[in-house]
């Protein structure tokens, strides 16, 4: 994820202070890694630095003293140059569950074993998003993050499938 993209995005709004659009950042993309306040205040310093925020001013309330940022005219126009494009596929397969079963063919494991135990996390991991999309409370984003990964985790279902067809013929190929 292009964090210094986001944060872009969240200024769009208007001007706000770091504690804000992480806070912002957590709540919008429910579903993805949370993203540190150390994080925050170092992309805002870069992209103060290359003219794409400025500072709108410092409040303080009822804590300590929080600097605000706001867009700029060139981050305006970075934020729409990114939203106009596509995101490309990704070029290769670099998940750490096929590297997983690869290994364990190279390495004498047990291939199978490891596709059923993980077949078994998946399936949990899809009940557990099933209910929080469902939940009376779920947010527009939370029931969009949860489809995004319930996606995801099929195609590695149907993926699991196919290599427990093809373990035999895997098997063999990996002892020559």
């Amino acid at each position: 994820m292009a964090t210094p993209l986001v944060l872009l995005a969240l200024l769009a709004e208007g001007a706000k202070h770091g504690y804000e659009l992480k806070r912002e950042h957590d709540e919008r993309l429910p579903g993805a890694k949370p993203l540190p306040y150390g994080q925050v205040y170092s992309t805002l310093q870069r992209l103060e630095r290359d003219g794409f925020v400025a500072v709108a001013g410092v409040v303080q309330e009822g804590g300590p003293e929080r600097t605000v940022y706001e867009l700029t005219p060139k981050g305006t126009g970075k934020l729409r140059a990114w939203l106009a494009e596509t995101e490309p596929p990704l070029p290769y397969v670099g998940g750490a569950l096929f590297a997983r079963v690869i290994m364990a063919l190279v390495a004498g494991g047990d291939a199978r074993a490891a596709l059923d135990r993980q077949r078994a996390a998946h399936l949990e991991r899809m009940r557990e998003l099933t209910r929080a999309k469902t939940a009376p409370d779920a947010s527009a984003a939370a029931v969009l993050a949860a489809d995004f990964a319930l996606l995801h985790l099929d195609a590695d279902l149907r993926w699991m499938e196919l290599a427990v067809r093809r373990l035999s013929d895997l098997t063999e190929e990996m002892n020559r």
